[in-house]
């Protein structure tokens, strides 16, 4: 490895767990917030969120994507279903956080490999291997552990898992950067959203103004909250490799559990620790499975191109002793005919229609 690409592996660790400490430390931001409500606050965090990532993208110059984007029905369409799942699940995230159920939250995050694996199977028809049904069992035990301790379906994290992963799927088939479809989403909500606060307004119900002017800061800066992970997230995720990013993913769950735990004071009776448990026993199963796959992969292609290199120089080396020999018979023989043959064995050679060896 290289200084300069040691240097950016570097950056892009630094922007991966700031992008991911952020949304792990998120739950202390949203309580400073009341006496807003959830829905106002959510229309807040959209219509700042435009403002902050359309100035983000300014300062970058990225504005390509947008004709691109505009002349794509389809893409437009799929945009619009992820700001409406990605609406579902902040608006369900910033509740749960100023209702009291910050540990429950974060227990959405922390399934949501599962679901995803889950949709995977279900509506892409993936195959899973071994370790991969195996971890999905954990989980859905862990659920049932868990809906005995609650004496209901947990169905906080079952939606923020749900829709996390829906929108991942539909955000995969958009296939835009993570700056980009913020943007894109951003821009779908703003005028439902703007329309909700300026209605809110006029009933006389609006924080924004009638708070002061820090609260009325804090409400900009959703904006922010929003955004600058987001920004992070980018820089990181063309810096670092997939694998080290999904370890890295469990930060955020990990923060936010342990905040509900030691600073929210939340309740942890004993079939909780134990639905928890089992869901972290599948989630490192999936980590193990999905590093030796990683790994093998990379064995695999190691020997692929050791391969293909060793055949590439064998079939060169072929080749070159048969024109030599084309060349030797025709000194020897007639000074024309041959001639032409051995032009077509190096001509061979160099269009890559010679022999290969084989396996």
């Amino acid at each position: 490895m290289t200084e300069k690409s040691a240097h950016e592996r570097r950056k892009g660790l630094l922007n991966g767990f700031a992008a991911y400490g952020m949304w792990g430390l998120v739950p202390l931001f949203w309580p400073l917030l009341k006496p807003a409500g959830a829905v106002e606050i959510l229309a807040h965090r959209m219509v700042w969120s435009l403002f902050f990532v359309g100035a983000a993208l300014l300062v970058v110059r990225r504005w390509a994507w947008l004709g691109e984007l505009l002349r794509q029905p389809r893409r437009l369409a799929l945009i619009t279903v992820a700001a409406a799942v990605i609406t579902v699940n902040w608006g369900v995230y910033i509740w749960s956080v100023n209702s009291g159920h910050v540990v429950e939250a974060s227990l959405g995050y922390f399934i949501n490999p599962l679901v995803t694996i889950a949709i995977g199977v279900l509506l892409l028809k993936e195959r899973l291997r071994p370790v991969q049904w195996t971890a999905v069992g954990v989980g859905f035990a862990a659920v049932l552990v868990l809906t005995i301790g609650y004496g209901r379906p947990p169905w906080i994290s079952l939606c923020l898992a749900f829709s996390f992963a829906v929108y991942g799927l539909v955000k995969k088939k958009v296939n835009l950067g993570g700056v980009e479809s913020l943007a894109a989403e951003t821009a779908v909500q703003f005028l439902p959203a703007l329309g909700y606060l300026l209605w809110l307004g006029s009933q006389g119900d609006s924080t924004f103004g009638t708070e002061g002017t820090g609260h009325a800061a804090l409400l900009a800066a959703t904006g922010i909250v929003t955004a600058l992970p987001m920004v992070c997230f980018g820089a990181a995720a063309i810096r670092v490799p997939l694998s080290t990013m999904g370890l890295l993913q469990y930060l955020a769950p990990v923060f936010q559990f342990l905040l509900g735990i030691l600073y929210f004071k939340e309740a942890m009776p004993p079939e909780r620790w134990a639905g928890f448990a089992l869901v972290w026993l599948a989630l490192m199963l999936l980590t193990w499975d999905a590093l030796r796959t990683a790994r093998r992969s990379a064995r695999a292609l190691t020997r692929e191109r050791a391969r293909v290199a060793a055949a590439a120089e064998a079939a060169t080396a072929g080749a070159a002793g048969a024109a030599t020999t084309v060349v030797a018979m025709a000194t020897a023989t007639s000074p024309v005919e041959p001639a032409g043959d051995a032009a077509g064995a190096v001509a061979a050679v160099k269009t890559g229609d010679a022999p290969t060896v084989g396996p």
